[in-house]
């Protein structure tokens, strides 16, 4: 029997990296339930079109590529996190899952029509090559990119460790493009940052929730309690998600055992819950959690176990709003499936879907020099899920101001960090004023 991986997929991303998408992931056995009569009915008309196609059409053209074509079609008509992956797509879902690859170590995204790169990862062949944020990619291995899509792009640029490829680049100032010839290599992704970023205080950003992401945390908060500090920023903003296994993993760390953190439930009604272990250690210090549009899937996970037990202040903006759980069934040839069969729940038993996870303060960032996109969530999807908890037509009268957030944040200017050292600083002196008067 062919086994089945449970994810929340974001359905959005500002940026493409050759580093990492966004799954949420934990294995279960898969029934395979019996066609009904009429489906064999229906699927008669599917062979006749497909032989009509096949014997009369004007050019030759391949079954595969037909019957690929309909599957995607076929999942296209349902939810927008629903979708059929040929093998290339099945395998790059994977390698998203390990946060291991052979390729460049960069990450790219279109900026005004261009593929550009939006930063190396240090000490990656692309770094160690000079490669710098902001420089167009212009060929890879002599192909123009002017018609080639992110995931063309991806492709054609990881490969075999110790293979070379050569991107030619153009970068403002140079009069003409130039070739980079890079040499692949095993290129792994931190899923965890960390640093002290005021006295006592620790940052942690979580980029994505993978197989290493709740181990790299353990060592991060291990290493900022040996450097003494008392309270915690978790960064979770323009996290789309990750691992199921990972997310309850990384709120253990958080929260006592026994503390259930998610409960999913599919057609059925049937509920499966999910709970911390206690298998790491349990950190109990101060912390601000900071959320925004991007936090999905898994981040909203956390971020609302988190809140639903009171354990942290979520700061920012409203989360996503992706409440739904897909699985990801292998099929024959290499493809697979990312077919939505559930929908999660918080501790509390609240749907965030279409809905997110208000934060608890509200702390916007404003588009420097007018760059900026706009916010688009769960509910901005084509054939998303209604909530049940709250059916769409009691929010059809509702007109919200459509949102915009800016491409690029610097730390001087990320008012949201600020706020919550602010914040985290205000509490320590306030406990210290407490426990003076006692």
């Amino acid at each position: 029997m062919k086994r089945r991986r449970l994810i929340a997929v974001l359905g959005w991303f500002v940026v493409v990296s050759l580093l990492i998408g966004g799954l949420l992931v934990s294995e279960t056995p898969m029934k395979i339930a019996d066609a009904e009569p009429q489906d064999y009915q229906d699927l008669r008309l599917f062979t006749e079109a497909l032989t009509i196609i096949k014997n009369s059409y004007v050019e030759e053209v391949d079954t595969k590529d037909l019957i690929y074509g309909a599957l995607k079609g076929m999942l296209r008509t349902l939810d927008p996190h629903s979708a059929f992956m040929p093998p290339d797509e099945y395998k790059e879902m994977q390698i998203d899952t390990r946060g291991e690859f052979g390729g460049l170590g960069i990450q790219i995204g279109i900026k005004k029509g261009m593929l550009t790169v939006i930063a190396p990862i240090e000490d990656t062949p692309a770094w160690k090559a000079g490669l710098k944020a902001g420089d167009k990619i212009i060929k890879v291995d002599g192909e123009s990119t002017r018609d080639m899509t992110l995931f063309e792009a991806v492709k054609k640029m990881r490969g075999p460790r110790g293979t070379e490829v050569t991107i030619t680049i153009m970068r403002e100032g140079w009069k003409e493009p130039r070739d980079f010839t890079i040499t692949r290599d095993i290129i792994k992704i931190k899923s965890v940052k960390y640093r002290v970023v005021d006295d006592g205080i620790g940052y942690v950003k979580i980029n994505q929730f993978q197989e290493r992401t709740a181990s790299e945390l353990e060592n991060a908060l291990k290493s900022l309690k040996e450097k003494e500090v008392d309270s915690l920023v978790l960064d979770l903003r323009n996290n789309p998600g990750g691992l199921l296994t990972s997310a309850v993993d990384v709120t253990e760390q958080f929260l006592p055992p026994n503390r259930l953190v998610v409960y999913i439930k599919g057609r059925t009604g049937d509920k499966t819950e999910y709970k911390t272990k206690g298998n790491r250690p349990y950190y109990d210090m101060p912390m601000i959690v900071l959320v925004n549009h991007g936090s999905a899937s898994a981040s909203e996970i956390v971020a609302g176990a988190l809140k639903d037990w009171k354990r942290a202040v979520l700061l920012g903006v409203k989360t996503f709003g992706k409440g739904s759980v897909q699985s990801v069934i292998q099929l024959s040839g290499g493809s697979g499936l990312r077919l939505t069969t559930a929908k999660y729940y918080t501790p509390k038993g609240i749907s965030i879907q279409n809905e997110g996870i208000e934060p608890d303060i509200v702390v916007k960032i404003k588009p420097q020099n007018g760059e900026a996109y706009p916010v688009i969530r769960e509910k901005d999807l084509e054939h998303h899920l209604e909530n049940e908890q709250k059916p769409e037509e009691e929010n059809q009268q509702k007109k919200e101001e459509k949102e915009v957030a800016p491409i690029q944040v610097d730390e001087d200017n990320d008012v949201q960090l600020q706020r919550a050292i602010d914040l985290l600083k205000g509490w320590r002196v306030f406990r210290q004023t407490s426990q003076a008067g006692k």
